[in-house]
């Protein structure tokens, strides 16, 4: 998928190749986020245990500046606003977890988080033609990346884990 930012430079988010994407390039700030991408993410590909998209500019397509990774998840049911609720049955709720979502330091602020974000939810939105998908699931680290997920709709499913989902698309 391939989008324009405002400086028309052209973005694409892929999923990630190790052969081509350089991984040990991309700096977060955050080891555990850096190591993820660098050690982990092809490994759980192969696994089935998650897929990781990565951003690049199409100039450079084996820079990666920011990636996310998307994996099979299930909210419970009391986690759930009481809005939510109405019409759902009470057991398990299907929902595809974010379980991680890192932007290259030198790329900071200029809200490729919220393009990652967007794919994200996009991609997921897809997936519900083929798999029964209620919601996006994520866990904010820390008070600046809570604050990130409530701008764009995500409501706190549990307050000691900040567990925050996104209900997708029903009414």
């Amino acid at each position: 998928m391939v989008t324009r930012s405002a400086s028309e430079v052209a973005f694409s988010v892929e999923e990630l190749d190790p052969r081509r994407h350089d991984r040990a390039g991309f700096d977060c700030g955050v080891e555990p986020l850096n190591r993820y991408l660098r050690t982990l993410a092809a490994q759980h590909r192969t696994k089935g245990i998650a897929t990781t998209f990565v951003l690049v500019d199409t100039d450079r397509p084996a820079t990666i500046l920011g990636y996310y990774s998307l994996s099979a998840a299930a909210l419970a049911f009391e986690q759930l606003t009481d809005a939510d609720r109405k019409g759902l049955p009470s057991y398990p709720i299907p929902a595809v977890r974010i379980g991680r979502l890192a932007i290259a330091r030198v790329h900071r602020g200029q809200h490729l988080g919220e393009l990652l974000l967007a794919n994200a939810v996009k991609r997921v939105l897809l997936t519900r033609t083929t798999l029964g998908v209620f919601a996006l699931l994520v866990e904010a680290k820390d008070a600046p990346a809570e604050a990130f997920y409530r701008k764009y709709g995500f409501r706190l499913c549990d307050p000691q884990t900040r567990q925050f989902y996104l209900p997708l698309g029903h009414e």
